[in-house]
């Protein structure tokens, strides 16, 4: 099976699927972040100094490592997000920039023209990225939003574009006929959920994955772009 762990930002995605993936023996997937690609793709600019036009590219090389990774992986795997959380994050961003105010509506945004470019740029990239998704995941696995933002200098972004990106997501998953299952609570909650939705086999008991996946967790580089490039140079 092909699983999706899905959600916006800072809701425990990636603790979520390093847990799920410990505690089913499935393997775990996922994309690029956007502070492994930075330094590479755009040496010394941080994410809010991106114009429409590097974020669609940074959006592309995270699509294409996912799709990459998965290819790998043909008995199943667990994913940290999709291609669908790529291409809504960029959408959400190219449309309205990283921190949007309260009163901003996707659907009626006001756009100059060159925003309004790159906002058509992104109805494309739409295609691949809801095909891909439709063709290789089984269902999803959604955690909503229950907390805020975890404020450790790696989100740029606020509560509203959290909402906005979510709602985006939903809407899409909808359109596609995913099936989608919401699953809340605490990070135990969620494992006993998961592995009763889908009959899951587990290999060790939820405390032990749990314990595996923060250490996975904590392992993780969670530098920002210009201390990688620093530390590089």
């Amino acid at each position: 099976m092909n699983l999706s762990i899905s959600g916006t930002y800072s809701v425990g995605k990636t603790i979520t699927s390093m847990a799920i993936a410990h505690l089913t023996g499935i393997p775990r997937t996922a994309a690029p972040t956007m502070r492994e690609l930075l330094p590479i793709s755009l040496p010394g600019k941080t994410l809010e100094e991106c114009n429409g036009a590097e974020l669609i590219m940074l959006i592309t090389r995270r699509i294409q490592g996912r799709a990459v990774a998965e290819s790998h992986l043909p008995n199943g795997y667990i994913s940290d997000g999709s291609a669908l959380h790529e291409w809504s994050y960029a959408n959400v961003r190219v449309k309205v920039g990283i921190n949007p105010n309260e009163s901003v509506d996707l659907d009626n945004v006001e756009m100059p023209d060159d925003v309004r470019f790159y906002a058509e740029v992104m109805k494309q990239i739409a295609i691949p990225a809801k095909q891909h998704t439709k063709s290789n995941y089984d269902a999803f696995v959604h955690l909503p939003i229950e907390f805020p933002i975890v404020e450790d200098g790696h989100r740029p972004v606020n509560e509203r574009f959290r909402q906005l990106a979510e709602q985006l997501l939903l809407e899409t998953l909808d359109e596609l006929e995913i099936p989608v299952h919401i699953v809340g609570g605490t990070i135990p909650e969620r494992l006993a959920r998961i592995v009763e939705i889908f009959d899951f086999p587990q290999v060790m008991t939820i405390e032990q994955a749990i314990a595996r996946a923060e250490e996975e967790y904590a392992q993780l580089d969670t530098r920002n772009e210009l201390e990688r490039m620093a530390d590089a140079a």
